[in-house]
């Protein structure tokens, strides 16, 4: 599993926002040869404002000495309402700092809150605090609140070294915020502009560098103009390396084939839809793989002039690829390996994985003040993988799992809520589920019985069966679940008309079923990714708002899915 984004970005971010900040040379004179500990000491001794004032500078001392965790702890024990305006300043300023070192977004969220406040703050201080505030924004994974004080911020103050961080943001929003984003302001209105050019053209290397450039000679004063984001800089490398040629590997016969007809009828579908517009796109020619040795297929491939590959479908495959040091071709894996990381170089690997599923409610129940997760699984290797990957998430989060429940899914869902609630170590806070429909609408109604009607319930995608039935699915209002933006649309864009790849996904609808609309996606999706392969391994940051989520390669090449969110009100999927 990789190691999160916003963790590695906040790292960057980190290093940006605190470089060249005072080191500790004449701490000793500042402080009167005290140390942190006489400081704490003295301000035993002393009352109110007086002692408040004494920890603040044992807690600024601890700073300037590095130890944060300390610093932190000791600013986190005074009492800042009896602090003046310029130490409640002194505090706001220090613990921010400290926090950011550690990457604790929350904390620097709460120590810059005090912008918010009636306190008169300096114009220098007030924009160090907004900036923390924005990256902290970002690391928390609020990417619009982010891109919406940042590019304010920049309005302000011209400050170029928020480019990369804004852009980064902006990769991470759907249409309709960026619509919304486009409103606050010149500066905002501009990089929206110029993520618009990106989502237009990234797929075409050359187009998107000459787009860029005009754009930069009509918006000469924009900070991004000036200074563009080192992502798209790095475009310039790679004009050379345009894709002509897709060889995709499915199976046209076995156990995968009608899994491999959908995906390949999303891949043609959108290639027909781009050329109908009169986009550039990449001659697609597909392999059986059925029977076939994997290394023939790479031979005959890269032979007949392929310059990338999307495929293969079976996860055996892709396992035997990810042990590998890399692959013949540029390759998009249509699963993902069994292995704990993909080694190979050039292989990237997208799925429909409910393990993300898994890990996005995990991290969304912590943001929403859970702590001791009760979790319904069936008893299956498919429960075991998911209950996994939440497991691992949701105590890396620093949650208590009290309660798991390994269900019968033919069986009545009255024992297994019993037990969830009852026989684990603890009182769950939030519960977990996943679980086909049928078995999904049962629970809720369940926990009613058992004086639990409050418990929240997060879901993954499968709780719904993909079309809005409120008679059937009225059992699961309030339940919050995610799923593809393509299948609710409403919850994830406003509308139908800001989805990604709406064209496309209109002619594959009319005479679409629910259960094949996301394999159709995932094809829609794999082609979208698979153009853009030089892309992908030229820029660290790369994001894409595709039609089964939003998309981002983790450092193994493993495509990690993040999904919208929705909750049932009236049996219907809206914004929760």
């Amino acid at each position: 599993m990789r190691t999160s984004l916003t963790r590695l970005a906040g790292a960057a971010m980190v290093a940006l926002t605190l470089a060249g900040c005072a080191g500790t040379s004449g701490m000793i004179d500042r402080f009167g040869g005290q140390s942190s500990d006489d400081l704490l000491r003295q301000a035993q001794q002393q009352q109110g404002s007086e002692a408040a004032a004494t920890r603040l500078q044992a807690a600024e001392l601890l700073q300037r000495q590095g130890n944060n965790e300390r610093a932190l702890e000791v600013a986190g024990n005074i009492d800042r309402s009896v602090l003046p305006s310029d130490q409640q300043l002194q505090w706001a300023l220090l613990t921010s700092r400290a926090a950011m070192e550690l990457q604790d977004a929350q904390t620097v969220l709460d120590a810059t809150a005090i912008v918010n406040s009636n306190v008169a703050l300096p114009d220098s201080e007030r924009n160090t605090l907004l900036e923390r505030r924005g990256l902290a924004l970002a690391m928390n994974n609020e990417p619009f609140e982010a891109a919406s004080l940042l590019t304010a911020l920049q309005e302000r103050t011209d400050n170029t070294q928020l480019n990369d961080t804004i852009w980064r943001q902006l990769n991470r929003l759907d249409p309709g915020q960026l619509d919304q984003l486009a409103t606050q302001g010149r500066v905002a209105a501009g990089w929206v502009e110029l993520a618009r050019l990106q989502r237009q053209q990234g797929a075409n290397i050359g187009a998107l560098t000459d787009a860029i450039s005009r754009w930069q000679s009509s918006n000469s004063s924009h900070p991004a103009s000036r200074r563009l984001p080192s992502d798209l800089t790095a475009l310039d490398e790679i004009r050379d390396q345009e894709i002509h040629k897709i060889a995709v590997f499915l199976p046209q016969s076995g156990p995968l084939e009608s899994i491999a007809t959908a995906v390949r009828e999303g891949i043609q579908t959108r290639a027909d839809d781009v050329r109908s517009q009169g986009g550039q796109v990449p001659e697609l020619a597909f392999y059986d793989t059925a029977g076939q040795d994997i290394e023939s297929l790479y031979a005959r491939a890269t032979m007949e002039g392929a310059q990338a590959v999307i495929g293969p479908l079976s996860k055996e495959q892709v396992s035997q690829l990810e042990t590998r040091d890399q692959v013949t071709l540029p390759t998009l894996a249509l699963n993902y390996g069994t292995h704990d990381r993909n080694s190979a170089r050039n292989l990237f690997q997208y799925g429909l994985s409910a393990e993300d599923e898994a890990r996005q409610a995990a991290q969304r129940a912590q943001l929403d003040g859970h702590h001791s997760a009760g979790v319904m699984v069936p008893n299956n290797e498919w429960g075991s993988r998911v209950l996994s990957a939440f497991q691992q998430q949701w105590q890396q989060e620093g949650g208590d799992l009290v309660s798991v429940q390994n269900y019968d899914p033919s069986a009545s869902a009255t024992s297994a809520v019993k037990s969830v609630l009852h026989n684990g170590r603890g009182r769950p806070d939030m519960l977990f589920l996943l679980a086909l429909p049928g078995y999904a609408r049962q629970v809720p109604p369940t926990l009613d019985y058992y004086d639990a009607a409050n418990l929240p319930i997060y879901a993954t995608s499968h709780a719904y069966e993909g079309s809005p039935q409120p008679r059937m699915d009225h059992d699961l209002d309030d339940v919050m679940f995610v799923d593809i933006p393509w299948l609710i649309p409403e919850a994830a864009a406003g509308g139908s008309d800001a989805l990604p790849f709406e064209s496309t996904r209109e002619r594959l609808m009319q005479d679409d079923q629910p259960a094949l609309i996301k394999l159709h996606a995932m094809g829609v999706d794999a082609f979208e990714l698979a153009r853009r392969l030089p892309v992908m391994r030229a820029i660290g940051g790369f994001e894409l708002y595709g039609a089964t989520g939003r998309l981002t390669p983790a450092q193994d090449g493993r495509v990690v899915r993040t999904l919208p969110w929705a909750i049932f009100r009236n049996g219907q999927p809206t914004l929760p």
